[in-house]
């Protein structure tokens, strides 16, 4: 099987041959007819923006305590239908992960359980593929906990965004010293400052990324 995130490397007819055989295979196995849907075909020009927030940055050991989701639409992002979905504090949710997104136990009382937080989050994204900054550790996330739940593997790949970035550049500018800090990118490309660590908004902000290197012009040499 192909990486789902092995795909940028290929040309779109492949992607889009590789992301139907993707859907066959994993779609064939599902068993409740309400995940149907999440392997149908995805709708021309539209994807969905993921984040997470989570107890450690190790995909066995980390728990969801956040979810930041926003659809893309042809050249907009859909910022009155995002997701931001707070989750019951996890067991591990300790004074490390605080430290990074700020989120404490009290802040999560009102959360979510993980598997209605999950069905919500699923119904959000729909066959739509999925983009993010460090998107693979989310697929990877969101997987290992569709896993747990129900047995259940997506067949959406993941378009990461500072991977665009990087190869916008490089090829433009092939002796450039390319940064690809969340912060730097969005400061090159001339995008508003949205709290970081903060789940919705790094999802916005991985749209926003992703429409103005798919849909805007040429970037500027990047200042050092």
């Amino acid at each position: 099987e192909v990486p789902a995130v092995a795909y940028l490397a290929l040309s779109s007819e492949a992607i889009a041959m590789l992301s139907r055989l993707r859907r066959h295979w994993h779609g064939r196995r599902v068993q409740d007819p309400a995940f149907a849907p999440l392997y149908a075909d995805p709708p021309a020009d539209e994807w969905v923006a993921l984040d997470f927030e989570t107890t450690s940055l190790d995909p066995a050991q980390a728990e969801i305590v956040a979810i930041g989701a926003v659809r893309i639409q042809g050249n907009r992002v859909l910022t009155g239908e995002a997701q931001s979905i707070r989750v019951q504090a996890p067991a591990s949710l300790s004074e490390h992960s605080v430290v990074i997104h700020g989120l404490r136990h009290q802040d999560l009382q009102q959360g979510m359980t993980l598997e209605a937080a999950l069905r919500l989050l699923l119904a959000f994204i729909g066959p739509r593929e999925l983009v993010g900054y460090h998107i693979a550790y989310d697929l990877r996330i969101l997987n290992l906990a569709c896993q747990r739940c129900w047995g259940l593997t997506l067949a959406q790949r993941g378009i990461e965004v500072s991977r665009l970035y990087h190869d916008h550049l490089y090829r433009r500018y092939p002796d450039a010293a390319i940064d690809l800090h969340l912060a730097a990118i969005s400061s090159h490309l001339g995008l508003p400052a949205l709290p970081a660590h903060d789940a919705l908004s790094d999802a916005i902000i991985a749209a926003l990324i992703f429409l103005r290197l798919t849909r805007g012009g040429p970037l500027a040499y990047p200042k050092v």
